[in-house]
């Protein structure tokens, strides 16, 4: 018998008739022996019509109460998939995430998991009842607050109680078939993946791939949780996230995982910094203190004459107000010029385990990008992943020729959007 944790995404869960699919599919495991536990989103775009409606009634709503307000959505989910799985004669019990024991920061809106405290999960497991937990949301340890986790909430909820748990798999259910070597919306050439460690899924992630978001991934690599994600619209394999970077391997296996692209990000440029030491490091600081994050960051050389350089970032396009207003209200103490902002950048990343010793792929990357008339405006890399930024509006070609560039195209189209969203 296995312990398995399923989560399944707004789009498995948009209406009544894919609620009772989805009620069916996890009546199946329950009577295959497994002890199931599951997390569910909110349906359809519940989620985005609750923000709406919060917005018709206040331009700033407190985000204590759009915390309370948004969790109601995994709440009403939650209660019609108890109600399916129960009427197909399987007991089954739904909880919110403080019932289920998520215990977070006090962060509104984007609070992080500290602890997973899952009694009551364990005591229905033990009934032999399915459990059914709202995705996306926990509570505060110090004033027992509702909190929302931020965008993929409920991908962490379930990596972070398969953990609590001791889970044999965390089961992700989207509306694709697994991951794939490029967004098959873009590219419908793209193959699907059947295995990635932990670190090539951790840089698809973090380079906009969105079948799971990079807090689920750094949640199940620290505590060595298997990931499948599934389709819950076919009884596709899917693909298997688990386990760390080898250090040798194959040397025919293909050393390309995939292509990532990210349209959410805007680059600012702090022109005319004085070229001394401490000035870089001071720009950073008053960004990090505007709790933004940064990604990628390009320094010029230093024009002799005048001892000014000028340094350019991206972060994500959301935080751009934040940041340029803290860099302006410091602009007299840091010295630069100007700040220039745009927000019409896309970013591209080429993702795989062997790059580090296999040369030629930066080469093959670039020529690709110049084939296709590409122009490249700032270059990032790890050992595992090259980033590049270009222009948003020649991003999806961008992708389509590095994706035929790296020989990922399938012979036949594999790839299946079923909801309509990759996720």
């Amino acid at each position: 018998m296995a312990l398995v944790v399923q989560k399944f995404g707004g789009s498995s869960v948009a209406d009544a008739e894919s609620i009772k699919r989805v009620a069916k599919r996890i009546a199946e495991a329950k009577r295959a022996g497994n002890d199931i536990v599951v997390v569910v989103s909110a349906m359809g775009d519940t989620t985005d019509d609750l923000i709406d409606l919060a917005q018709q009634v206040t331009p700033l709503p407190p985000q204590r109460e759009m915390d309370i307000l948004l969790t109601a959505g995994e709440r009403i989910s939650m209660a019609l998939l108890a109600m399916a799985i129960n009427n197909l004669g399987v007991r089954a019990k739904s909880f919110t995430g403080q019932q289920a024991g998520v215990i977070t920061d006090a962060v509104h809106g984007r609070a992080r998991i500290v602890d997973v405290v899952p009694v009551r999960i364990r005591e229905t497991i033990e009934k032999g009842q399915v459990a059914i937990v709202a995705g996306f949301q926990g509570v505060t340890q110090e004033t027992n607050d509702v909190t929302t986790l931020g965008r993929g909430g409920s991908d962490t909820t379930a990596v972070a109680l398969a953990a609590g748990l001791g889970a044999d798999v965390c089961e992700i259910y989207t509306d694709v078939d697994g991951v794939f070597t490029a967004d098959p919306r873009i590219v419908p050439s793209a193959r699907k993946i059947d295995r990635l460690t932990y670190d090539e899924m951790l840089e698809m992630a973090a380079s906009g791939a969105k079948v799971l978001v990079l807090r689920c991934v750094e949640y199940a690599r620290r505590f060595a949780v298997p990931v499948h994600v599934r389709s819950s619209f076919s009884n596709q394999h899917g693909t298997v996230v688990e386990g760390h970077m080898p250090e040798g391997g194959n040397v025919e296996e293909p050393i390309i995982s995939g292509v990532a692209h990210d349209r959410s990000e805007a680059k600012i440029t702090v022109v005319g910094v004085p070229d001394v030491p401490g000035k870089a490091a001071r720009i950073f600081e008053v960004v990090a203190s505007s709790g933004v994050n940064i990604d990628m960051i390009v320094q010029n050389v230093s024009v002799a004459q005048t001892g000014l350089t000028d340094i350019s970032f991206t972060l994500p396009a959301a935080d751009g107000a934040a940041a340029t207003s803290a860099l302006t209200e410091h602009q007299p103490d840091i010295g630069f010029t100007s700040l220039q902002y745009d927000d019409t950048i896309g970013k591209l990343s080429l993702i795989g385990a062997g790059m580090r010793s296999h040369p030629g792929v930066s080469a093959k990357l670039f020529a690709a990008l110049s084939d296709a008339g590409i122009n490249i405006e700032m270059i990032s890399t790890s050992e595992i992943r090259i980033s590049v930024v270009t222009r948003a509006d020649s991003l999806d070609d961008a992708v389509r020729a590095v994706h035929t560039a790296f020989e990922l195209d399938a012979a036949e189209n594999e790839a299946v959007v079923y909801g309509g969203t990759g996720r």
